[in-house]
């Protein structure tokens, strides 16, 4: 019998923990999800508090996953090392805190989940996620492994996927904050999209209020980024597999305001 993985694009502002919370109960069970993922990295504009971190699991999520902006709020460095629920890119130097994988406990048995960060056009030092991702899946035993690689270039989160397929049930990426139109199936079974996009505000930019970024690129002095309020939108996608033989059977992206 399949079940239903949901994974969720990264929450941005007060606006996406809002929506969020309005409406990710109500989503699961439409799409009669078993396991929920999400990308918290950028609940609190940039990076994601402890108090952050509590409404996203309130509003349903088993796992939260993080990326380039993990340190933003430092606070959360403490918060890394107590809640094996919170996840930050395992490709990080080893002595950080926190942890960049886990296995859970799911309805229909356990679940591996691994956040990955990628190196191409992202600012800071990271290990080989290639090889990181490798040296992980040799430790674990279940079925059921998901992995959000939190990268920008499009090359770099198809290249894993190829790299992962037959060896992972769903890959997805994260960070650029725009949902892509290639849900697909590989050939040996890995469930994938190359970005689920972003939970936060409609008119803005990936998050951000538009005159900021629009006044950075007309060239002028370097502004503080706020988060942009307003209507908002779920974006991730729902990926049917089969945990018996930890292989996707379907993808589908979803979009709900």
């Amino acid at each position: 019998m399949s079940v239903n993985i949901l994974a969720v694009g990264d929450i941005t502002g007060q606006s996406g923990l809002d929506i969020l919370s309005d409406k990710l109960r109500v989503i699961k069970k439409q799409f009669d999800i078993a396991f929920t993922v999400v990308n918290g990295e950028n609940a609190s504009g940039l990076g994601v508090t402890k108090k952050d971190t509590q409404v996203i699991f309130d509003a349903g999520a088993d796992v939260i996953t993080l990326g380039n902006h993990t340190w933003s709020k430092i606070e959360i460095c403490k918060h890394l090392d107590d809640s094996k629920y919170l996840l930050r890119p395992a490709n990080f130097a080893p002595q950080v805190p926190g942890a960049g994988w886990g296995v859970f406990e799911a309805s229909f048995g356990k679940v591996c989940v691994i956040n990955l960060i990628g190196r191409v056009d992202v600012q800071g030092e990271f290990e080989n996620p290639f090889l990181e991702a490798d040296k992980i899946l040799k430790k674990v035993d279940e079925k059921v492994i998901l992995i959000d690689f939190h990268a920008c270039a499009t090359s770099e989160k198809t290249a894993m996927a190829y790299h992962l397929d037959g060896r992972a049930t769903a890959l997805w990426g994260t960070h650029t904050h725009v949902q892509t139109s290639d849900c697909r199936v590989f050939p040996n079974g890995l469930g994938y999209i190359t970005d689920l996009g972003m939970t936060g505000p409609l008119d803005s930019v990936i998050g951000m209020k538009p005159q900021n970024p629009v006044s950075h690129f007309l060239g002028n002095p370097t502004e503080r980024f706020v988060s942009a309020d307003g209507p908002s939108r779920i974006e991730g996608a729902v990926f049917e597999i089969d945990p018996q033989t930890g292989k996707c059977i379907s993808v589908e992206a979803i979009r709900i305001q």
